[in-house]
């Protein structure tokens, strides 16, 4: 997302430069333009407490999309239609549950209108039944065709979702490739030391 540096590398985006590192605090360079084309999901929602729901959904259309109030709070109410928090247009983050919590964040970062969806976690700080409403939310996207990246450490959604399986540990990416394949014949002996704990494999 661009809100951390990176010392070295490159991110690219649309076939595009997005992120190149740097070596020096701060010296890291990024597109402002396809930033802006990308939406984010943090773990913990980040809704801004003293705003009602719709005034946590404008706020960047207006500030920084260029949109009038009129037309986000439109947009907004489209999005919270879809999500199915038609009812919570005049409350705060603290009279909502954590899956209308997560949902309006996911709202949130959908009124830019992204070309990418990042999700960090958005079900760890949730109870299960909170899980499933969100995680129903994002299957909707999936079916919806957004490109999404998901950090989870969910493996039975990561199988039902994901095109494409990234097994990352130490801060290394060990194994990579489709639900099938990863789930049912990792060919690395950390993948599957790693799925045999958490599902249990033969």
């Amino acid at each position: 997302m661009g809100l951390e540096g990176i010392q070295e590398g490159d991110i690219g985006f649309l076939g595009r430069p997005y992120i190149k590192g740097g070596t020096g605090r701060g010296s890291a360079k990024i597109d402002v333009k396809l930033q802006r084309q990308i939406g984010m999901v943090f773990q913990h929602y980040t809704l801004f407490p003293h705003l009602p729901v719709p005034g946590n959904l404008i706020l960047a259309p207006v500030k920084v999309g260029g949109l009038s109030k009129g037309e986000a709070t439109d947009r907004a109410r489209k999005y919270l239609a879809r999500l199915g928090l038609e009812s919570k247009l005049n409350a705060y983050p603290s009279q909502l549950s954590g899956g209308q919590k997560q949902r309006v964040a996911i709202a949130r970062a959908l009124m830019l209108e992204p070309k990418l969806m990042l999700f960090d976690e958005v079900t760890s700080a949730l109870d299960p039944e909170m899980v499933i409403e969100v995680q129903n939310v994002m299957l909707q996207l999936a079916d919806q065709k957004m490109a999404m990246i998901i950090v989870t450490h969910d493996m039975h959604f990561a199988r039902d979702i994901a095109a494409c399986v990234i097994f990352c540990t130490g801060g290394k990416a060990v194994e990579q490739g489709p639900p099938a394949e990863i789930f049912k014949c990792p060919k690395e002996a950390r993948t599957r030391e790693f799925l045999e704990k958490v599902l249990h494999l033969d």
